[in-house]
């Protein structure tokens, strides 16, 4: 199996661990979505050092801070990424458990675009007519629902643009996926652990006041917090970010599912029109590369080519 193909593996498979979580959170809805945060970042970052440890990865781990503290602009990046997904966590798990899971949905539906752009200007990333049809199809479904949603969808966007922009840092960055998590969970840590402090001081805390399974589940957070991530991380070092932002949609879609049939959250006819237009656009850019679309492409420039031509 070729490194592309890995890529796109690595990629499916954080989407389907990202698009089933919404019912992960809503076991600890009860819980204020500030002290799930603070125990996803406390418990992921225990997580991962004790993976790096058993993978006997510590001494290169050491190696690639020493670097990163003599390169200031990768530093900064790093704390930048990890102050983005903190964000992004946050609004995610105040949306899911205030009943806007498919509010949320829109917000990754929206943010492969971003990712998609950020790939072509920043990157200068390079994408063929078929995958630019699929993303103005893709365009149009998310323009649809966003105008039609009655208000402007601030968590949506606020979700799409702080992930997108977490995306960018971590293909900029191209560090081990493993190291990189460590590192964007330890800036954090600090301030994740006051928190909690702070919480289970005041006699508030759901993780000290909770239920066995509360506390289990808070505690398994860690995991299914850095399982995705890992995925995701060793993704966007196989493949393009183009290919990362559409295959995006496989997690806000089965979101979308959850949130319509598990929770009875509203799912109207400007939905169905919008994510369908979402939908055709996934399964172009999916075929973009096969021969019989290359061929189509083919034929259509090499029309305009010959009547360039003749007149």
């Amino acid at each position: 199996m070729n490194q592309h193909s890995k890529g796109i593996i690595y990629a499916f498979i954080a989407y389907l661990l990202w698009g089933v979580l919404p019912i992960y959170w809503k076991l600890v809805e009860y819980i204020s979505p500030l002290e799930i945060l603070s125990h996803r970042i406390i418990w992921s970052f225990f997580t991962i050092i004790l993976f790096v440890i058993l993978s006997r990865k510590w001494n290169s781990f050491i190696s690639l801070c020493k670097e990163l503290l003599a390169n200031r602009k990768k530093l900064m990046a790093l704390i930048i990424a990890g102050l983005l997904i903190s964000g992004n966590w946050f609004i995610y798990i105040w949306a899911v458990n205030s009943n806007h899971i498919i509010e949320a949905s829109l917000g990754y539906y929206i943010n492969p675009l971003v990712s998609i752009l950020f790939g072509v200007f920043v990157l200068k990333e390079k994408i063929s007519f078929w995958q630019i049809t699929s993303v103005l199809i893709a365009l149009i479904g998310v323009i649809y629902l966003t105008v039609n949603f009655g208000k402007f969808p601030f968590i949506a966007f606020m979700l799409a643009i702080t992930f997108a922009l977490y995306g960018l840092m971590k293909k900029m960055l191209n560090l081990d996926a493993t190291f990189s998590l460590l590192l964007e969970t330890a800036v954090v840590f600090p301030i994740a652990l006051i928190y909690f402090g702070k919480v289970a001081v005041s006699g508030h805390s759901g993780f000290i006041n909770g239920s066995l399974i509360e506390i289990v589940l808070l505690i398994g957070a860690g995991l299914v917090t850095i399982l995705p991530l890992l995925y995701f991380g060793k993704a966007t070092q196989l493949i393009p970010l183009t290919y990362i932002g559409i295959m995006q949609y496989i997690a806000p879609t089965i979101s979308l599912i959850i949130g319509t049939l598990l929770y009875h959250e509203k799912f109207t006819k400007t939905d169905l029109i919008s994510f369908s237009f979402i939908w055709v656009a996934c399964i172009l850019f999916a075929l973009s590369k096969s021969k019989s679309l290359q061929k189509i492409e083919s034929r259509i420039f090499h029309k305009k080519d010959t009547q360039h031509k003749s007149a």
